[in-house]
């Protein structure tokens, strides 16, 4: 079961030509697409089945700076800032709050990982801080098990997924942007080696510009076209409690569990500790190149083989634009929830705070995470097609950063100064790494 998502009135028709089509109508892109309204360029945005409906409304809501690393915290600190101004700029609540993130530590070696980040970013004059085991139990109070110690940050916060996309969609849709749901698009068309137009379902579109953020599709797409992103699955099985009285409005993380405070009174939770890893035929293609990733997090994976490899199986590598598209075969992406992981999540953490074990479950949900092999994303054009930008491949931290990638990617579509330096998402930087083959 999906999380409901706040209906916006999108287009039932798509126009003959624009200056910028947006492929996917996940957050990245619907902020691509204000950002270019907010400019007067005109743009379209395709989204193959509802806008939001994956992982950018099955998500937690965290926005934050903590243990982002050095190259990504200019964009988290820039989008923690879009994200103070979207109410105003959206002219509608997004749920943003910011209640502060803490990461706990039971072990010693965790709480030097921590030490060590917080070293490495020491030139961002963040308000980032470690934690005793005093000061957690005063900030989070009730809790039974003894920490090591933990890292905070007051500024960061979090949002509301169900709602934030829609009201960003919104502003969009009443600021020039074009909608359109349920409208794959299959491929591009070229001349002289550029973008030309796109092909969808009900027919071409021309364009200067196409920005691809297709989130899990991506991958798919770009290999039709001859390109290889190496980019992995996982899925990750969330909670949602009824309301409920709890020990803190700050965003917890532990090694096996997280939780933060929901809108209407419950609580968020999953288990941090543990995501879901289904064998497609990718792992074969590209997998070497996450071994480092896979050693590093070798306890956090668990990897399966069932129903997602067939049904990855049954959808088309290579297409033309008058054959159905696996888009059209696919139109949502939905995981099923993992029970296990929902049970401990659960358990581990009414050990930790026992007021947890009287909580009523209201619903559960799973979304898929695209996992590149760094877990940056890829913000970048593309050499060798002129006219097309990806901003894809955001390893889980699409939501938080989603407003800052949105512009930032309006920015080189657009050629105007980046809103930060583009440099470490390059598309390139993939395909130096180990283990890198075409595919």
């Amino acid at each position: 079961m999906a999380p409901v998502i706040k209906p916006v009135q999108t287009s039932a028709d798509i126009p003959q030509q624009t200056t910028v089509a947006i492929i996917g109508g996940g957050i990245v892109g619907l902020s691509a697409s204000l950002a270019l309204a907010e400019r007067g360029i005109p743009n379209v945005v395709l989204e193959k089945g509802r806008i939001a409906a994956e992982q950018s409304s099955r998500n937690l809501g965290w926005v934050r700076k903590t243990n982002r690393s050095a190259a990504d915290l200019p964009l988290s600190i820039a989008s923690e800032r879009l994200w103070q101004e979207m109410q105003q700029r959206t002219g509608a609540q997004v749920g943003y709050r910011q209640r502060g993130i803490m990461f706990l530590a039971r072990t010693e070696t965790e709480l030097e990982a921590s030490r060590l980040w917080l070293d490495s970013v020491k030139g961002f004059s963040l308000d980032s801080r470690m934690l005793t085991p005093t000061e957690i139990d005063l900030l989070v109070p009730g809790g039974r098990e003894k920490w090591a110690g933990g890292v905070y940050t007051a500024s960061d916060g979090y949002a509301e997924p169900t709602l934030a996309s829609s009201a960003i969609a919104a502003a969009a849709i009443a600021k020039g942007s074009l909608i359109v749901e349920n409208c794959a698009v299959r491929t591009l068309s070229l001349a002289a080696g550029r973008v030309a137009s796109l092909i969808t379902e009900r027919g071409e579109i021309r364009c200067q510009q196409v920005l691809l953020a297709g989130a899990m599709w991506s991958r798919r797409f770009l290999g039709n076209l001859g390109i290889s992103l190496p980019t992995l699955p996982v899925s990750a099985s969330v909670i949602r409690t009824a309301p409920m009285d709890g020990p803190t409005e700050i965003a917890v993380g532990a090694p096996d569990f997280s939780f933060r405070k929901h809108q209407d009174g419950g609580f968020i939770i999953t288990q941090r500790g543990a995501m879901l890893a289904p064998l497609t035929m990718d792992h074969l293609r590209i997998g070497l190149k996450y071994l480092p990733t896979l050693r590093a997090n070798r306890r956090n994976i668990r990897i399966s083989l069932g129903r997602e490899f067939l049904a990855d199986l049954s959808l088309a590598r290579s297409w033309t634009g008058e054959r159905i598209s696996p888009f059209e075969r696919m139109r949502i992406m939905d995981p099923v929830v993992n029970q296990k992981l929902i049970a401990e999540a659960m358990t581990n953490l009414a050990a930790a705070w026992p007021v947890f074990g009287n909580a009523a479950i209201r619903e559960t949900w799973a979304g898929s995470i695209d996992i590149t092999p760094d877990s940056l994303p890829v913000i970048s054009a593309v050499a060798n097609i002129p006219g097309l930008t990806l901003a894809t491949g955001f390893s889980g931290h699409g939501f938080g950063t989603g407003p800052g990638a949105g512009q930032l990617a309006a920015d080189l579509v657009t050629g105007g100064t980046p809103l930060v330096d583009p440099a470490p998402y390059r598309l390139e930087r993939l395909y130096s790494a180990p283990g890198h083959r075409a595919g």
